[in-house]
């Protein structure tokens, strides 16, 4: 039974490593909980509150008040460091001082464009120009002062650089605190102000020990330095948090300090977890399985820690958010294993989309484009469809289908050429209910059998019949002939749900195989046919009016074993190319004629008593041996009836050449008669009963007849 927390404090909880598989924990406070490693399939969080302690909120503020002081600080000194450029004392000051507002400039607009990611990029041009400085005043023998110059540019620039990024960090910090409403607002405000105060005041009283104190407009500059550096940084910080894509990582690093001590489902197993409605800041995701997790109207959520997974993607966060992707493109997203539950996709395009595993219950795709999408295991039980494109999507039999509402969709993207076709389905009119579900199923449901160069049917039958023993549980049915030209026909074999597709398919192409040596030995055997020959009737074989020539004849008589109930396939309203193969044990054949295998019996059995008995009772002579060949032939029941006939009437040929084995004629027809009961039997199972009888009757006939 689900584990219930309903009534209990879950405030900083350890449920580390715990199996947590259906719990409820709806409208639960898990502030500060740790699920680090937690089975939680199933679960309900549902309305539940999730985020920072007090305590850790407190420790928060700390860092962020220390990091706005260090801020406030690098501000200042490099309004400090701005002005001492300017000192009337060394003439190649104000060019230096130019120089380090045009590379000031420069670095602004370059981040302010390209993001701190282009910070890199800033300082090489700030390191180029302060090197070029340098080597110019070592050309002209500068004085000392020079120097001074230089590096005190070079200075204000690296400062400066190091302003920013600590404004940007402390302000992504605080905000990120403010948004999530860890506190509020004002007393952040209150205590980063605070901070940024205490920082200006360090940097004043080091400006003042530098000699730019007791100059006005020193002050005035040094004021206005400290207060652009200090609002560039935090505009920097804010434009992080709003999600613009070139500060990413200042909004990552702050979130990833707001998550500490915050609610941990790190590496946690949260398949189909439902937090519908809940409230999920300063949480983190890291690591965790968020397979066909439910995100749909989550709190705070973008304040959490996804790292690098299915919610990192704008786009996609919205989607499992809001549920609303109605006319938006998601071509080659990353949808794999989403929960999209009820989702709008109306017109939306999902091009290669990757929805492996993905639930779309009851989603809204009137008019989606499914082109190429990959929907392997995805359930689209209730979802709408009309007027969807699924050209090419790949799906399989785990791919669900219930009940689909859809009056019609499309099968190419775009029309043939010159024409507006675009394959619609149906052609005309609209889908019936479940008509869509069973379209598809007959596409999930089906092995494809390719044969390129035409079918011999014979084996073809031999090979079915065996996959079929094999698989005495699996129920196989033919469901069409396709003749593609060329001599290449696909035949689709239906198997029910869940069947091994993969298996069936080689055991027929290996039963196929063997089915077509053994009838080919018997061609030989009885046409005296090279292999050119057989080449030749397996291509024709494969000509569609040779398929119907003998497979397509109405009405088809189906001749059964007495145990089984006979049907006859007579359809004359049925002008399909559809052809269904019997149950195994029945005979197929094709000329419409049922086999009468009593006659041929009679036959066989006067012929073998017309030759001597043994004189010896205990040691079989060749009437003895061919009875028992006789026997066990009619015994099996894995021959089919037409094979069972054929191989009675070698048995025939075998007693005829008992009469008078010494003759050259017959000699070479017991030879061949030999041959071809070896092949009949080859596509047989080697362990059934008629096999072993087989390969210890035969040696013994050939030894009677003097065949060696």
């Amino acid at each position: 039974m689900p584990p219930d927390y309903s009534g209990q404090n879950l405030r900083g909880r350890s449920f580390k490593g715990q199996n947590l598989t259906g719990a409820n924990f709806s409208g639960k406070d898990i502030r500060g909980a740790d699920f680090t490693n937690a089975i939680l399939k199933d679960a309900d969080f549902t309305g539940a509150k999730a985020g920072l302690q007090r305590r850790w909120t407190i420790g928060l503020l700390i860092i962020s008040w220390l990091l706005s002081a260090l801020s406030g600080f690098l501000s200042t000194l490099v309004g400090v460091l701005i002005p001492s450029i300017f000192d009337a004392r060394i003439t190649q000051n104000p060019i230096t001082g130019v120089a380090t507002l045009i590379v000031l400039a420069v670095f602004c607009i370059v981040t302010t464009r390209k993001g701190l990611t282009a910070i890199a990029f800033a300082i090489a041009i700030a390191a180029a120009i302060t090197i070029g400085f340098a080597v110019a005043i070592i050309i002209f023998k500068a004085s000392s002062l020079a120097f001074a110059g230089v590096f005190t540019f070079a200075g204000a620039i690296g400062i400066a650089i190091s302003g920013v990024i600590a404004v940007a960090i402390a302000g992504g910090i605080v905000g990120a605190i403010v948004e999530a409403g860890a506190i509020t607002g004002g007393i952040v405000g209150a205590i980063v102000g605070a901070g940024a105060i205490t920082g200006g005041i360090v940097g004043a009283i080091v400006g003042a020990m530098l000699g730019a104190g007791g100059n006005t407009r020193a002050v005035a500059i040094t004021a206005g330095g400290a207060v652009i550096i200090t609002q560039f940084g935090a505009y920097i910080g804010w434009r992080s948090l709003a999600g613009n894509e070139k500060d990413a990582w200042v909004r990552s690093t702050a979130i990833a300090f707001v998550a500490i001590g915050g609610t941990n489902f790190f590496n946690a197993d949260l398949t189909d977890v439902d937090f519908t409605g809940a409230t999920l800041k300063n949480t983190d995701f890291r690591k965790a399985n968020l397979t066909r997790t439910r995100f749909y109207e989550a709190k705070k959520l973008d304040f959490a820690r996804v790292d690098n997974s299915i919610l990192a993607k704008r786009d996609i966060f919205n989607l499992l958010v809001t549920g609303n992707g109605r006319e938006k493109s998601y071509t080659g997203a990353n949808l794999k294993g989403a929960n999209l539950i009820g989702a709008d996709l109306t017109q939306a395009v999902l091009k290669n989309a990757d929805l492996t595993g993905a639930t779309l219950q009851g989603a809204y795709l009137d008019w989606a484009n499914l082109t190429l999408a990959q929907a392997v295991g995805t359930n689209f039980t209730s979802a709408q469809m009309t007027g969807a494109c699924v050209e090419a999507w790949n799906i399989e039999s785990t791919t669900k289908l219930d009940n689909v509402d859809c009056r019609f969709i499309y099968l190419l993207e775009h029309p043939k050429p010159k024409t507006d076709d675009r394959e619609r389905r149906p052609s005309g009119g609209d889908f019936q209910p479940g008509e869509f579900t069973k379209l598809f199923e007959e596409v999930l449901n089906t092995v494809d059998l390719i044969f390129r160069n035409g079918i011999d049917w014979k084996a073809f039958v031999n090979a079915f019949q065996t996959v079929q023993n094999q698989n005495a549980y699996t129920e196989l049915a033919l469901q069409s002939i396709e003749n593609k030209g060329d001599g290449v026909v696909v035949v689709k074999v239906g198997v029910p749900d869940g069947a091994d597709k993969e298996k069936i398919h080689s055991d027929f192409t290996q039963s196929y195989q063997m089915a077509l040596q053994a009838v080919e030995e018997k061609y030989k055997a009885q046409l005296q046919a090279k292999d050119e020959q057989i080449v030749v009737y397996r291509q024709q074989s494969g000509e569609m009016t040779e398929i119907v020539k003998l497979l397509a004849n109405k009405p088809i008589n189906v001749q059964v074993d007495n145990k089984v109930e006979n049907k006859n396939m007579t359809n004359s309203n049925d002008a399909s190319r559809k052809i269904e193969i019997g149950s195994v044990g029945r005979d197929f054949n094709a000329s419409g004629q049922a086999l009468n295998l009593g006659d041929i019996s009679g036959t066989v059995t006067n012929t073998i008593n017309e030759l001597p008995a043994s004189p010896e009772p205990d040691k079989p002579g060749i009437k003895e041996l061919l009875t028992q060949l006789q026997a066990a032939i009619e015994a099996d029941t894995n021959l089919l009836q037409e094979d069972k006939a054929e191989a009675l009437e070698q048995v025939k040929a075998l007693a005829e050449a008992g009469k008078s084995p010494q003759e050259g004629a017959m000699k070479k027809a017991a030879k061949t008669a030999i041959k071809i009961l070896k092949g009949t039997i080859s596509s047989l199972p080697s362990a059934t009963k008629l096999v072993e009888q087989c390969s210890n009757l035969l040696p013994l006939i050939s030894n009677f007849l003097g065949l060696g």
